[in-house]
């Protein structure tokens, strides 16, 4: 799971008192550090746009069609995706499907489901071979919430044979999704 950094605004050093009076005396300050201490932030890595692609799974990301750097978030290598299910999928990836299969219904808008989703990518990489995990966005796929009868979200389901098997509904500990898939497995 990616991190998002927050930027924090540091006054100029012109709007600081002088250095007899400030907290932090110039002999403290190291050549790694900048001028009131804090660490030298470096930024993102930018890549050659001229670097090999590489792929995740099947998603394949490479070089950008410009010629000039990529700027790369070294935290692609770690997400796991879950993939997504449409309406025009559904039967194919879920219902016909060999393994058990655990669907996450949610919705971009829903924090909640903000909440449950690293715990998903989870259990999809602890349970990789064992059972398929899948998310349908209720916005987009609305007749497969209402065929289910999806009255709120975040609820995941899991099915086997093509059947319903369990529901748990809400933002759930990792715990009881894993008692409900073990039942199933």
């Amino acid at each position: 799971m990616a991190t998002v950094l927050e930027s924090i605004v540091v006054p100029r050093s012109s709007a600081l008192p002088s250095a007899s009076l400030s907290p932090i005396a110039a002999s403290s300050v190291s050549s790694r550090t900048g001028r009131l201490g804090l660490p030298h932030f470096t930024g993102l890595k930018v890549r050659s746009a001229l670097q090999t692609s590489r792929s995740v799974g099947s998603l394949t990301y490479g070089p950008a069609r410009r010629r000039r750097g990529l700027v790369v978030c070294e935290a692609q290598d770690t997400a796991v995706g879950v993939p997504a299910v449409s309406d025009a999928t559904w039967q194919s990836l879920v219902l016909d499907a060999e393994l058990p299969v655990l669907v996450e219904f949610w919705a971009p808008w829903c924090g909640p489901c903000r909440m449950i989703h690293p715990i998903i990518d989870e259990l999809a990489k602890q349970y990789a071979g064992k059972l398929k995990c899948y998310k349908v966005n209720t916005d987009e796929s609305a007749s497969v919430a209402t065929r289910y009868g999806i009255r709120s979200i975040p609820t995941v389901i899991i099915f086997k044979g093509g059947e319903k098997k369990d529901a748990v509904i809400g933002a759930v500990p990792k715990s009881t999704l894993t008692t409900s898939i073990e039942k199933f497995l």
